[in-house]
């Protein structure tokens, strides 16, 4: 956004207002506060109302909207009861109907941006907000692209980054090793090591592949080219998934149906989806190829078709059947192709959208395919805030064959990184309680004077102003530490005393005392023993773990149990999958999951 406003003129760049209206639940709440009404009895009204369909209005929910005849599921039987039998309930409802879908407040749409030719106040009111930070145009999305400005989307995609981090990582080995720095921009699509890993089903961190449904899809599909993923990326909606193209398409991929085409002419087009039609673009081609469309009219007619305006597309049918006739086509194949692409084109997915997407599946999948320790460690640095992810990533990791060395303060920096071709660090920003200012003192300290000797060493060397009680009990917990001392418990036992010591020696240096007897105060300092103990009971350590990093990193709980437990289950909860075959039609279904096996 920063870039567009530069190259074409903070005054002509603007992002697009978006209008938040007052839906059926927020009508009902802000009408009943408004009303005095007490909270708990509105929030028990609102709460009628379900969550799914998103657009469902109190119209709908009392039985008195078209939409409702004709999908009574709409009708909320309980509300639609109430507020025939509650005088007061009926009252609120009344009014919240006169009020339900006026605009409630203003906002700015996250990515959406216009640019015009000129200064946009020849084109477009602006606004902004209390407090905000930039003018937004007054028109939304829609009135925006009446008046001619054209629109633009900008997606933030973390992957970008990870990729990014991934790619400087091994550019940075390369170097050392006098190899030529990789250019992601120019990478061939046709890398047989990255298609098996897809084919594998390795999928987790490959951008919008590494869903439990898409994974499911990957398998069946089988990807080997770079049409596939482009393709994988468009069907996997619900709407393709539930019409049942989506077997049609992997069918004919693998020869078990037969690839066909409505009209020779349109091979050329549905070849790469094995003669079914999954893209709008296809459809707009169709339109061109057999009906002399031009792509401006063609792409009215997609829009037409996803819109399903019944008057307009009676007006495309006629214009489409014209065109077909003129170019020889029979009259009933011709209505038979326009019903196909009413049908299709409303499963259809912006192919120039699908390949970008895919482009960066793509990258990812051969990053993870060549470079599994740089890319895995830009994937845990870019979630190391998130817990779950961390635990999951780590997992699979350390299922493509990485060691994951633990956090080390003589070794690790704020992010994860690639030790060698199979070794990962621990980033200390991963940490709870360790912010990116202490690590900072760290690794400066360490770069100074090199790795630390013990804990009173670690506390004298680094900046006190920047690391807490705090910070020492989290690193102590986390392991970070463990090459200080025999054990963590020698650790926390040692500490208090090496925290004075520090304080001592900095207010010594701040004093000036360099004098003969400072020198041997401090050297006295610097040899006198550190206490040591027994280390704490596994299970207090295994929880300082958890404490600091979310999860167990050098056992589990479990592990003392684990003779007994291989006793009594013969499989980890997350291979039942791999371990049982699924129920066939004759035997008794389970009650634990959506897919059942026989044990």
């Amino acid at each position: 956004i920063d870039y567009v406003a530069e190259k074409y003129g903070r005054d002509r760049v603007s992002q697009i207002i978006t209008y938040g209206t007052m839906a059926a639940k927020a009508v009902l709440r802000d009408t009943g506060r408004v009303l005095g009404m007490p909270y708990g009895q509105v929030d028990r009204i609102a709460k009628l109302l379900p969550k799914m369909p998103l657009d469902l209005s109190l119209e709908d929910a009392l039985g008195r909207s078209e939409k409702s005849r004709k999908e009574p599921d709409r009708v909320v039987a309980e509300f639609k009861q109430l507020y025939a039998t509650d005088e007061e309930v009926k009252e609120l409802v009344d009014l919240a109907l006169k009020l339900e879908d006026l605009t409630r407040n203003a906002g700015k749409h996250a990515g959406g941006v216009v640019i015009a030719p000129g200064p946009l106040t020849d084109y477009s009111p602006l606004f902004s907000e209390d407090g905000g930070d930039g003018l937004v145009t007054q028109f939304d999305k829609d009135d925006g692209e009446a008046v001619g400005l054209v629109k633009f989307d900008f997606l933030g995609l973390r992957t970008l980054t990870i990729i990014d981090w991934a790619v400087k990582a091994i550019n940075v080995r390369r170097a050392v090793r006098g190899e030529m720095p990789i250019d992601i921009a120019t990478l061939p699509t046709d890398d047989a090591a990255s298609y098996a890993l897809l084919k594998r089903c390795q999928t987790t961190a490959v951008f919008q592949l590494e869903s439990r449904g898409m994974r499911d899809l990957v398998k069946k599909l089988q990807p080997d080219t770079f049409e596939d993923i482009i393709a994988l990326v468009a069907l996997f909606r619900p709407g393709p998934l539930q019409s049942g193209m989506v077997d049609d398409f992997i069918a004919r991929k693998h020869g078990r149906a037969e690839v066909s085409y409505p009209h020779a002419l349109l091979e050329p087009i549905l070849k790469p989806t094995y003669g079914v039609i999954v893209y709008q673009e296809q459809v707009m081609q169709i339109a061109q190829v057999l009906a002399g469309y031009s792509l401006g009219g063609a792409d009215l007619l997609r829009r037409a078709m996803g819109k399903k305006k019944p008057e307009e597309m009676a007006k495309q049918r006629v214009t489409f059947e014209a065109g077909a006739a003129a170019n020889g086509i029979d009259a009933h194949l011709a209505s038979a192709i326009f019903d196909l692409m009413e049908k299709f084109a409303e499963y259809g997915f912006n192919k120039s959208h699908s390949a970008a997407y895919a482009l960066v599946a793509y990258q990812t999948a051969w990053l993870k395919a060549h470079y599994p320790a740089e890319f895995m460690a830009a994937v845990l640095s870019a979630d190391m805030d998130n817990t779950d992810k961390v635990v999951n990533f780590l997992a699979e990791a350390r299922a493509i064959h990485l060691v994951v060395q633990p956090p080390d303060i003589n070794a690790s920096n704020y992010m994860f990184e690639a030790r060698d071709d199979r070794a990962i660090v621990y980033g200390l920003g991963a940490v709870k309680g360790v912010g990116r200012g202490a690590v900072e003192s760290i690794v400066e300290a360490r770069t100074r004077g090199g790795a630390f000797r013990d804990i009173a060493d670690f506390c004298r060397r680094i900046d006190a102003q920047r690391i807490n009680k705090r910070v020492f009990e989290a690193l102590i917990l986390s392991g970070s530490m463990d090459a200080l001392a025999p054990n963590r418990a020698s650790l926390m036992l040692q500490l208090p005393e090496a925290v004075r010591a520090a304080e001592q020696h900095a207010r010594d240096a701040e004093a000036g005392q360099h004098d003969m007897f400072g020198a041997v105060a401090a050297s006295a300092i610097e040899s006198t023993p550190l206490p040591t103990t027994s280390e704490w009971p596994i299970e207090r350590k295994l929880a300082g773990e958890r404490e600091t990093l979310g999860h167990y990193l050098s056992g589990h709980p479990t592990d003392s149990w684990k003779g007994l437990i291989a006793r009594v289950a013969t499989s980890p909860i997350g291979e039942i999958e791999h371990h049982y075959k699924p129920l066939g039609p004759h035997e008794r279904r389970g009650r634990f999951s959506d897919q059942s096996y026989t044990i």
